[in-house]
């Protein structure tokens, strides 16, 4: 399931990425008014649209500032996250699109949109160049992630289903290896994942993008946390979205240092990063309060929720009113950190 996105092969080999520790934002024991910090535990995947939040707080001290220390783990997708917080090993996370079937079906909080993500393809060897060429092939895909909703939307758009394919639920450290070493002969995938692929196999063909389907589904990505979370800590979790929007403010005023602390958290080069950004529309704090009070944030997630239930991950339609924390989100009290 919507598992949602991307292991990075940003780092090498991009398979060892499992459950590595990543660093804590702040490294005081006292918050900012000298009280004790709550501790928080942070679920991302290696990416910029993961991480890029993370690296801001993390070196502008503002969990600190907002009385939080934060320990961070890395994923290798979405999914795993939303049943990290059911179990109530993490306290928030990060999802991409194709995992917003979870909180939709009530197991998970979108506590913030992140981005809209551009990101997504259809990739084939080369020679094959339409999506109708891939019946009766191999297609790996992680299930229930972003990789596998661009890979049925393709597949409707060309009056065809999964069925007309041979698709192999996958990791995405293995669709790395397998498209390389020809086990598949498409995938649904991402960048920056894909850049990795196209290193050993430069000559592979991408049939289908999110832009080709825009007018149909938006592809946000979001954080999240447990229903417990934000229902009995929601001092904590009105503390985190303050930690986030100041992440945002910080991002969208600096774009280039953001990338470079992305880097540097993910210990890989800026231009691989710059690359990913590349595929990224960030949004900024102004623009996420204004999109939540207008309802655009409602009308995209009504929007995938009906693919969701096209592709039957979801029963029916859920008011996102349900599960997106918008009146806290634009509620939370943020300092200003943009310089």
């Amino acid at each position: 399931m919507s598992v949602s996105r991307k292991l990075s092969a940003l780092a090498a080999g991009a398979v060892a990425l499992t459950l590595a520790l990543a660093g804590c934002g702040g490294s005081d024991d006292k918050a900012a008014d000298g009280g004790p910090l709550q501790e928080v535990n942070f679920g991302y995947i290696a990416d910029y649209n993961g991480t890029s939040l993370l690296a801001i707080a993390n070196d502008q001290k503002l969990w600190q500032q907002h009385g939080l220390k934060a320990s961070t783990k890395v994923f290798t997708n979405g999914p795993l996250q939303i049943q990290a917080l059911g179990t109530g090993d993490l306290d928030f996370g990060y999802i991409g699109p194709g995992a917003f079937w979870l909180p939709a079906s009530g197991q998970a909080k979108v506590i913030a949109i992140n981005t809209l993500g551009n990101a997504d393809r259809v990739i084939a060897r080369s020679g094959t160049t339409s999506i109708d060429q891939l019946r009766g092939k191999t297609v790996g895909v992680p299930e229930g992630t972003s990789g596998d909703m661009i890979l049925t939307l393709a597949l409707q758009k060309a009056g065809m289903s999964k069925s007309d394919v041979k698709v192999v639920n996958m990791d995405a450290s293995t669709i790395v290896s397998a498209f390389a070493s020809k086990k598949i002969d498409a995938a649904g995938f991402w960048y920056p994942a894909i850049g990795t692929i196209k290193k050993q196999v430069p000559d592979l063909t991408e049939l289908a993008k999110n832009s080709d389907f825009e007018a149909q589904v938006s592809f946000p990505t979001a954080f999240v946390a447990g229903n417990d979370v934000v229902s009995g800590q929601k001092g904590k979790t009105e503390k985190t979205i303050a930690v986030l929007r100041d992440a945002m403010a910080y991002r969208s005023a600096n774009p280039d240092e953001s990338i470079e602390l992305t880097a540097k958290m993910l210990n890989v080069p800026v231009g691989q990063v710059k690359a990913d950004a590349g595929n990224v529309k960030v949004l900024s704090v102004d623009e996420l309060d204004a999109k939540t009070k207008d309802g655009t944030i409602d009308k995209w997630l009504n929007g995938m929720a009906d693919y969701f239930v096209q592709a039957g991950k979801l029963k029916s339609k859920t008011d996102p009113k349900t599960y997106y924390t918008g009146d806290l989100f634009t509620a939370a009290r943020s300092g200003s950190v943009a310089k």
